[in-house]
């Protein structure tokens, strides 16, 4: 554990110095809202449970805010960055604010979605503040490809936060929550307010917790459940004998699948487990 000093971390006022050293205004196009509260991103790094011997990737570090804060906890960071001047002038924050950790620190430059390895050892954890335009896609990806991701922690739009928590039944449940479930158990972690960000977004924020877990046992393979699950939430309002014809082939051939998989033709995607969605695409496999 460091010893850093209180002021390490960056407070509004150095975060909007920095900024306008770099002439960086953040742009909605990548979704960036930065973090300008150091007690802020302290909870973070607290609810996401980082420990001293964590290999933590931070996707979208920005300035640099929560990266300084889990540099304070963790044994080492790795923060992925596509944007040119935010990712070259990382680096030197680090070493200013920090210079005791700044070995522990790498950083990628690269579109996150494109990622495919990270250096130095395996990561365990996951924590970042997800731009809110990519953050299911990102996630999900950094999910697949680091399966030693153990605990993960992300900050996002509400409504996001609630569409990846949310349980069958509920009327967000969706894609993003059954996909999810794939990977993890997945809960809501707390609420962020605006004022926290620099620029304050006008929708509320939330925090995801996912913890690993082993996928469902299945014959099928991820990218066959993956295709029933797309499916059957295309067309959500409809029943699931309707809304798989076009995965089975015919609405005959949908409802084969659902009855082999021992679930109601008459059922909707909304109210299905991963597991019984693994199920329907091992019927049909």
């Amino acid at each position: 554990m460091s010893t850093t000093e209180p002021d390490a971390l960056l407070s509004p006022a150095d975060i909007r110095e920095l900024a306008a050293a770099l002439g960086v205004r953040p742009t909605k196009q990548r979704g960036q809202n930065f973090v300008i509260d150091a007690n802020t991103v302290r909870r973070i790094v607290r609810t996401a449970e980082v420990r001293p011997d964590d290999v933590v990737v931070e996707v979208g570090p920005g300035l640099g805010s929560l990266t300084l804060a889990l540099l304070e906890a963790a044994d080492s960071v790795v923060a992925v960055e596509i944007d040119d001047v935010l990712a070259s002038a990382l680096p030197a924050t680090i070493v200013a604010r920090m210079p005791e950790r700044a070995t522990r620190f790498s950083l990628v430059h690269s579109d996150a979605m494109r990622v495919e390895e990270l250096p130095g050892p395996p990561p365990t954890a996951l924590v970042a503040n997800l731009p809110y335009n990519v953050a299911v896609p990102v996630l999900l990806h950094m999910l697949d490809r680091f399966p030693t991701i153990e605990r993960t922690l992300v900050m996002v739009q509400a409504e996001v936060a609630d569409r990846l928590a949310a349980d069958p039944g509920n009327k967000v449940y969706g894609v993003p929550s059954v996909k999810a479930n794939w990977y993890a158990e997945v809960k809501r972690a707390g609420s962020i307010g605006r004022k926290v960000f620099w620029p304050a977004p006008n929708v509320d924020s939330g925090l995801v917790s996912l913890v690993r877990r082993d996928p469902p046992v299945t014959t099928a393979t991820k990218a066959q459940v993956f295709a029933v699950v797309d499916a059957a939430f295309a067309q959500r309002r409809k029943t699931l004998r309707a809304a798989l014809a076009g995965w089975a082939g015919s609405p005959t051939a949908a409802e084969a699948a659902l009855v082999a998989a021992g679930i109601s033709p008459q059922a909707r995607g909304e109210s299905l487990t991963v597991e019984e969605f693994a199920r329907i695409a091992e019927a049909k496999a």
